[in-house]
């Protein structure tokens, strides 16, 4: 279909063309020459000596004005706020004088407009320019996508009329709805046949859709209808956030080129107004967005001073998959009064609140819905599993070390953000422990009090070997913590060797009961530096008990090889009689070890002299 509209009218004489004699009547060129002005029009400063019959003929405005000062003759009309302009008036007027033109995209919104302000209805003139106006937008323009964006880009600047006549809300509904045709279009194209002959979607995504760019030129109110028209038509979510994405990068690129002070700007300028509405229009659907942006979304509404509901918002939509995020991710510059810290701790303080709610949540859904308790644990993207819950772990120990080294960090806020999750998400306490260092490293005027406090969130049970034996020796603990350490070193010893001598029926002898009866006796009566210094040193018995049980082990195990082989080769009772010196040597490995090797349960006071350790180290 032609996208130009050529309007011709009887043949007549050529007109005599009049030159311009200034600036200021450039635009009559078309007047004609022979026929003297009557009538003076100005526009924005321009002056159009015209006649009044053309004009009084299809201009309903001007006719009634020259009507009203009829006995004054008047010979000059301001027309004030004409829409479109110069440029606009100047082709009206050529369409009263029957001078040929184009009606286009860029120029269809303004004659549309220009017409209802000089009344060129069909009530003065039949085919008038208003009806051809609309003609050409309700055929041609609406019809096209690229073409109604455009259109509404040029109504940007005749609000409020090009409103009030359905143009924005035409161009609006086109562009939804060929958005919503061009989006099933390429989905029937990715549909292919299985090799079972079933009829599937293709997993393979195309090019990303073409509009989305086009989109990007409008004004910020315009673009939020767009949009939200785009989703009342069911255009997919993707797409929504790609278009979002695309017009963030264009409408924000300057944000952190620019050198004003953050004191200076605020959620009323036009960066501010952008991102609160594109904050608005996200998805409610997850992965609509990479979380990427919506950490960038969060980052410039911190910059911009942005609504407080936008900023929450945007941390609860983070907080719902925090498991994707990246240590990057969390590091959101802290830009307000009276926060000397360069992070804004407060902020991932409120994302992990909203993950660790949204884990609440669905346990109680999970309890209201199977009451009975036969329920299966949920693994559904509204519901956060183990799996998430370690990788947030994770992620937030890394951060908590991360921004352990700033001096102006509170320990209130550090202590937060760590107890923020729930204890079953750490597995293990290694990275914990490795942040609580570094604090505690970076802070060394703590008091006691509060390194106890501090040290508190560990679990030193869920500590790595290597993590236990760094604590161990790590002077910058406090002491208890120290001999709890060393005290679980002690336990995980004993297990140990407990696993190499599995001969747990056989009595452990008495100097063993005594022994332990005599460490706990004294861990409860010494002093607590004593009590550390025997722990370590029973610590370091015990490392050397295991290193000679597994040595003889391996002894053993060298001689268990050669029973088989001589198994192999001989069947007689001389082979019998060395087989059972074999055993009696294993008799006597197990005997002859030495007590803490024992495997035996001890005994109640015994048990009662450990548990006087565990009282004292917490």
């Amino acid at each position: 279909m032609d996208n130009h509209h050529h309007y011709h009218h009887p043949p007549q004489p050529p007109p005599q063309l009049t030159p311009a004699k200034s600036s200021r009547q450039r635009y009559n060129e078309w007047i004609f020459r022979d026929v003297p002005s009557d009538i003076t029009i100005e526009v924005n400063g321009i002056m159009f000596a015209l006649h009044k019959f053309p004009l009084v003929s299809r201009c309903g405005r001007i006719r009634r004005l020259v009507a009203e000062h009829r006995e004054n003759a008047i010979s000059k009309i301001e027309l004030v706020s004409l829409p479109g302009g110069t440029e606009t008036f100047e082709q009206a007027a050529k369409f009263c004088y029957g001078i040929n033109f184009e009606i286009t995209s860029s120029n269809v919104a303004q004659l549309c407009c220009v017409s209802d302000y000089l009344e060129m209805t069909e009530h003065f003139s039949k085919r008038n320019l208003g009806s051809r106006a609309n003609e050409y937008l309700d055929t041609v323009v609406t019809k096209n996508l690229e073409m109604s964006v455009e259109v509404l880009k040029q109504s940007e600047n005749l609000l409020p009329l090009a409103d009030d006549l359905k143009i924005v809300t035409r161009c609006i509904d086109a562009i939804a709805s060929k958005a919503c045709v061009e989006q099933i279009a390429s989905s029937f194209s990715r549909l292919e046949y299985s090799s079972s002959g079933r009829l599937h979607m293709s997993r393979f995504k195309g090019e990303p859709d073409w509009w989305i760019k086009d989109l990007s030129i409008l004004r910020v109110d315009f673009y939020q209808r767009v949009m939200n028209a785009m989703k009342c038509r069911g255009v997919r979510p993707e797409s929504i956030g790609e278009s979002l994405m695309s017009y963030a990068e264009k409408e924000l690129t300057g944000l952190h080129n620019q050198n004003k002070k953050v004191e200076a700007r605020g959620g009323s300028g036009h960066e501010g107004i952008v991102v609160e509405a594109i904050v608005g229009l996200l998805p409610v659907e997850k992965l609509a967005v990479p979380l990427s942006f919506l950490f960038g979304l969060l980052r410039a509404a911190v910059m911009l001073d942005c609504s407080v509901a936008c900023r929450l918002d945007l941390e609860r939509r983070i907080g719902s998959q925090l498991d994707l995020a990246t240590l990057d991710d969390l590091l959101i510059p802290s830009l307000r009064h009276g926060d000397d810290t360069l992070f804004d701790v407060d902020a991932v303080h409120r994302i992990l609140a909203n993950f660790s709610q949204q884990d609440d949540s669905d346990d109680d859904d999970m309890e209201d819905d199977d009451g009975d308790g036969d329920g299966f644990e949920s693994d559904g993207p509204d519901s956060p599993s183990q799996s998430a819950l370690v990788k947030v772990s994770r992620l937030i120990d890394s951060y908590l070390a991360e921004i352990a080294p700033e001096t102006n960090l509170k320990l209130s806020k550090f202590i937060a953000v760590a107890e923020s999750l729930p204890a079953h998400a750490r597995t293990v306490h290694d990275g914990l422990y490795r942040s609580i260092d570094v604090y505690l490293k970076a802070h060394q005027g703590l008091s006691e009090f509060d390194k106890k406090k501090l040290c508190k969130l560990i679990d030193f049970n869920k500590l790595s070997p290597e993590a236990g034996a760094h604590a161990a020796q790590n002077e910058r603990l406090p002491l208890p913590a120290v001999v709890q350490v060393l005290y679980i070193e002690q336990l995980r010893l004993r297990n140990a060797l407990c696993c190499n001598y599995p001969e747990e029926n056989l009595k452990p002898p008495m100097h063993h009961q005594s022994w332990r009866i005599n460490s706990g006796g004294l861990s409860a009566a010494m002093s607590p530096k004593d009590n550390y210094a025997s722990l370590r040193r029973e610590n370091r018995e015990l490392k050397l008990e295991l290193t000679r049980l597994r040595m003889r082990l391996n002894d053993f195990e060298k001689e268990h090889v050669c029973m088989k082989r001589s198994m192999q080769k001989s069947n007689s009772r001389n082979f019998m009689s060395s087989f059972s010196k074999k055993i009696g040597k294993l008799n006597m490995f197990g005997h002859g070890s030495s007590s803490r090797g024992s495997s035996s349960p001890p005994s109640r006071h015994s048990e009662r002299t450990d548990s006087k350790v565990i009282s004292r180290t917490d």
